[in-house]
């Protein structure tokens, strides 16, 4: 999809007609952004704006036009070394030159956020949360710190904006900390001002001046949840992938590339384990209305757009498979103890509670899905729980909305499964998602015999759209 080229962004005092919406001023009061159930504006009112949406009532779309600045994300892979930095520079660059407003949310580069968990492990097995988002957080801002001193060097003129001076305001739940709002005034201003803004993904500030991070993947989370706070309508997610696929291509090489899919498979698929995109980017991006372009940073070929259309009409009661997920690590932890206590226990370390098989007494086995084995561990062992046993699984997940009207596909998910010999250790459903818990070592026989037989490869034709 082209979009029309922007004009400059305005200056302080000049007035913009957006066509088609109505006028704004350029130095009106930074636009907000509700994150949950709040409107969060300058000054700490606040505002809800959900109750339209209990209501029936459509969310609003937020407003585009020449006003709205690029908004962009770029994954460590995109910024893993210094040439990569270099390059990245240089595409902010052109676009600023081109008459556009550019605003990019970064990610640590390459591994560095796995070695800064390493180093506090080799510490402290259990470091205390506070303190591990203090070191988590300094990977992003050495990426945006030199992509800043990379614009610099190209001629052009960038500020380095940490989650907090970015405006970006949190709960205090540290590790997997949730967004309450925006104030973007800072952005605003440094737009105005010329610059190129880099915001550190990942991040924010909580109420008492503490800096929080938003769980692994969380600059997918930041970026949208900006160009929500700016009034774009697009988020431009830049990474090592090409696209979004019905499968990983590493494991079914004919996997069909999407040109569109709808946000709420990518939730889905992303969900049961698709590493592209964080889940909570899809959420924000439907409740805010904003579309999600992901595509490679290493060329300038046209990725996947996540967003919804007119072919959503009665979306649900179609029986299409939109893709096959997995994660090669899963796994099901045995543990003595009333199932409301390993939720709560859970769920104080930002962990969700997943299936529950009830055994003997109070022993219950349950999933943690896609949660670190350490991390969960670390939440029983917390709550003075004892965790008897782990078994070491894999799971696969076949998305497909409208499961309730397509019975389907949860009927031939598991003949092709047991066609292929692989018996299923666990099996949950939701209207849109059937997920299965097999053993580790044939995840990938399992994905591409449901991929074979649910989706097909680029030789079945219309896969340029998930249906």
């Amino acid at each position: 999809m082209k979009r029309a080229e922007g004009t400059p962004y305005p200056r302080s005092g000049e007035r913009t007609r957006v066509p088609g919406e109505r006028t704004i001023a350029a130095d009106r009061s930074p636009a907000p952004v509700s994150i949950g159930s709040r409107t969060v504006r300058a000054g700490g009112t606040e505002e809800n704006v959900m109750a339209g949406r209990r209501s029936g009532k459509p969310a609003p779309r937020s407003i585009s036009g020449p006003q709205a600045p690029l908004v962009w994300k770029f994954g460590g892979t995109s910024v893993g070394d210094q040439e990569r930095v270099l390059a990245v520079a240089e595409r902010m660059v052109a676009a600023q030159r081109s008459g556009r407003g550019v605003v990019a949310v970064l990610s640590a580069m390459g591994k560095s956020t796995d070695a800064l968990v390493a180093q506090a492990a080799a510490i402290s097995p259990n470091p205390p949360l506070r303190e591990l988002d203090a070191l988590l957080s300094v990977g992003e801002q050495i990426s945006c710190a030199l992509t800043a001193m990379a614009i610099a060097s190209l001629g052009g003129h960038a500020v380095s904006l940490t989650g907090a001076q970015a405006g970006i305001r949190t709960d205090a739940t540290h590790g997997s900390a949730r967004m309450l709002g925006i104030d973007p005034a800072r952005i605003r201003k440094a737009l105005d001002d010329g610059a190129i803004v880099l915001v550190t993904g990942f991040q924010g500030e909580s109420s008492d001046g503490d800096t929080t991070t938003l769980g692994r993947g969380g600059s997918d989370a930041s970026a949208v949840a900006v160009a929500a706070a700016l009034g774009a309508r697009e988020c431009e997610i830049f990474t090592d992938v090409p696209a979004v696929y019905t499968a990983d291509p590493r494991v079914v090489p004919d996997a069909r590339r999407l040109a569109t899919i709808r946000p709420q498979e990518m939730l889905e698929l992303a969900e049961a384990g698709a590493g592209v995109l964080q889940p909570r980017s899809v959420e924000l991006a439907m409740a805010h209305g904003v579309d999600i372009h992901l595509r490679s940073s290493f060329g300038t070929e046209e990725g996947t757009w996540i967003r919804g259309g007119a072919g959503d009409f009665e979306v649900a009661g179609t029986a299409t498979v939109a893709g096959v997920a997995h994660r090669r690590d899963e796994h099901l932890y045995s543990v003595d103890a009333p199932v409301t206590a390993v939720a709560a226990a859970l769920a104080g370390r930002g962990l969700a509670l997943g299936a529950v098989v009830p055994g003997a007494g109070t022993v219950v086995a349950v999933t943690v899905p896609g949660a670190d084995p350490a991390a969960v561990a670390a939440a029983l062992d917390a709550a003075a729980i004892t965790l008897l046993g782990r078994e070491d699984l894999g799971s696969v997940g076949v998305v497909s909305l409208g499961l309730a009207r397509a019975p389907e596909v949860p009927a031939s998910t598991l003949d092709v499964l047991a066609a292929a010999g692989i018996t299923p250790r666990l099996v949950t459903t939701t209207p849109s998602r059937v997920g299965v818990l097999v053993a580790a070592d044939r995840v990938d026989d399992a994905v591409r015999a449901l991929h074979a037989a649910l989706v097909g490869g680029e030789s079945a034709g219309a896969g340029a759209t998930a249906a």
